[in-house]
């Protein structure tokens, strides 16, 4: 009884460690450790607006571990979309970049699909600042009006985190990069 009680409690003692300390936990095929990704941003919230707009981010952006020291390697997509008393638009982006600092992510990527007119194939960027249940959100068209409008922008680039997050529907997650500096 001895032995099985020392086991599991090794067991508890290694998972709590992982858990606090980071650790990866994946394992491969053969049950070998996978290294944790790079860095992320992944989650869904609705922008708050008190005239009522309906605005939506989604995201499913990573870099990979063996892309660690390249932020340009990075993929996955976003979504956002703005509505307003039925009038507004959508876009889907595939991203280009990805750069985080502990709680802050800018990513950015190309439009691929979008109802706005002028939008498909414009570069835009996003931060999200996750703080919780009280995550903030900038974009690169903050002071343009539109994805579809402005210049060309480069990987990487947006604005500050000025935009607050719906009560209630903030779930970003950010993975910090740490770069071997």
């Amino acid at each position: 009884m001895k032995r099985r009680t020392t086991t599991v409690s090794l067991c508890v003692a290694l998972l709590i460690a992982a858990v606090t300390t980071g650790a990866a936990v994946a394992s491969g095929p053969h049950g070998e450790q996978s290294p944790r990704e790079a860095a992320a941003l992944t989650g869904t919230a609705e922008l708050y607006r008190s005239a009522g707009d309906d605005i939506t981010f989604t995201f499913d952006a990573h870099l990979a571990a063996e892309h660690h020291d390249d932020p340009l390697k990075a993929t996955g997509t976003f979504e956002f979309s703005h509505y307003l008393n039925g009038k507004g638009a959508r876009a889907e982006v595939d991203v280009d970049c990805l750069l985080t600092g502990g709680d802050v992510a800018v990513v950015s990527g190309v439009i691929t699909d979008s109802d706005l007119p002028g939008a498909k194939g414009k570069r835009v960027g996003v931060t999200v600042h996750d703080l919780g249940r009280h995550d903030r959100l900038g974009y690169s068209w903050a002071a343009t009006g539109s994805p579809a409008e402005g210049g060309k922008l480069p990987p990487c680039v947006s604005s500050a985190p000025f935009e607050k997050v719906k009560k209630g529907t903030g779930d970003f997650e950010v993975v910090p990069w740490q770069p071997r500096l």
